[in-house]
């Protein structure tokens, strides 16, 4: 009787056992995504790696994370990997958008379908599908952010403003500052902003790989050379990198104190050093990109592809990558300030409070 019951365990345990294998199996036998993202250097970009491996990996798909720290050729030679580990889909958010085409070339022959992350991918016809926010609308944001604290619809003015964009060579910074500058041109034009130094446009305002360093230096030669008797009321920043640098120049000559208040400057990110220097008054505003979402369209995308089936787009004319329209889907970014980052940051979960006592 001992042995019959031993028997009948064994063969349980190894029901069990076939049973994980078999689910193990099903899982290995959807194929890898291939994830390129540009840096560890940002927060956000952490959270888009890890928030993208979690939902493919719940949807049993193999995934090969690959961070370029912000250097092109890095990049491609991870990229070209991807290729030929055999990757069936390429999702890429590109350092620079313009260097890849030769390993994309190689991706279509193999009949990889790639998905442009956050970043456009701009000058090949083998870019298949497009996962990001409504950039133009970032700047618009981040500028009515502006608008609001200064009180310009009121009348208010003129003051004083400096204009900062992000890196020349990613696509999304032109769509920022031109979001931006639809929304600030018409008070600079009107006499009601003031941009002291001139500076305009972003073959100047550009901030080469979004390095706060770069802006900091920047806003050190702006201060020295054209507001010695000048106060800054504004500075328009596309990114909380860029900002945290921004105040350390402000700081250094004095604003932050109670005679000399902050400027009102915007970022992006929602980085939890801006929502702190928000909190100290430093940084009036960012805007929120909920990553998980983002993860959640770019899974889908990759779903659909590998399914056969069509994939769901919101935006067919806008992404014009120099070659082809690439078939988009656009999410909403949020604004953040002091009355409302705790709704949006705390209580959606993606922030716990205590990272901010």
């Amino acid at each position: 009787m001992f042995k019959l019951k031993t028997t009948l365990f064994a063969l349980a345990l190894a029901g069990l056992a076939a049973t994980v294998s078999d689910r193990d199996a099903m899982a290995q036998a959807k194929p890898t995504v291939g994830i390129a993202m540009p840096t560890k250097s940002s927060a956000r970009w952490i959270d888009d790696g890890n928030n993208i491996v979690k939902v493919l990996k719940e949807r049993g798909y193999g995934t090969d994370l690959q961070y370029a720290d912000d250097d092109i050729p890095n990049q491609l030679s991870q990229v070209e990997n991807m290729v030929t580990k055999g990757a069936k889909v390429l999702v890429i958010a590109a350092i620079d958008g313009t260097t890849l085409s030769d390993a994309l070339k190689q991706a279509k022959a193999q009949g990889i379908t790639v998905i442009a992350y956050d970043r456009l991918i701009r000058d090949t016809p083998n870019v298949d599908y497009y996962a990001t926010f409504d950039n133009f609308q970032v700047g618009v944001l981040q500028a009515q952010s502006i608008e609001k604290a200064l009180g310009l619809k009121d009348g208010k003015g003129p003051f004083n403003i400096e204009l900062f964009g992000g890196s020349p060579d990613d696509n999304n910074a032109y769509f920022f500052y031109d979001g931006a500058m639809s929304v600030l041109k018409p008070y600079i034009d009107g006499g009601k902003l003031v941009v002291a130094s001139g500076q305009m446009g972003m073959g100047k305002v550009a901030t080469l790989r979004w390095d706060g360093a770069t802006a900091q230096a920047r806003m050190d030669n702006l201060l020295s050379a054209f507001y010695g008797k000048k106060r800054v009321d504004a500075v328009l920043s596309p990114y909380d990198g860029l900002s945290i640098g921004i105040i350390s120049s402000l700081k250094g000559v004095g604003y932050g104190s109670k005679d000399q208040p902050m400027p009102f400057m915007s970022g992006q990110d929602a980085e939890v050093p801006s929502i702190k220097a928000m909190l100290r008054g430093e940084q009036y505003s960012t805007i929120f990109k909920d990553t998980r979402d983002l993860a959640k369209v770019t899974a889908d995308m990759v779903d659909a592809v590998l399914s056969k089936k069509e994939v769901t787009v919101n935006d067919t004319k806008t992404y014009n990558n120099g070659v082809k329209v690439v078939p988009s889907y656009l999410l909403k970014p949020v604004v953040v300030d002091k009355t409302n980052w705790e709704k949006v940051l705390i209580d959606s979960g993606y922030y716990k409070r205590s990272q901010f006592d």
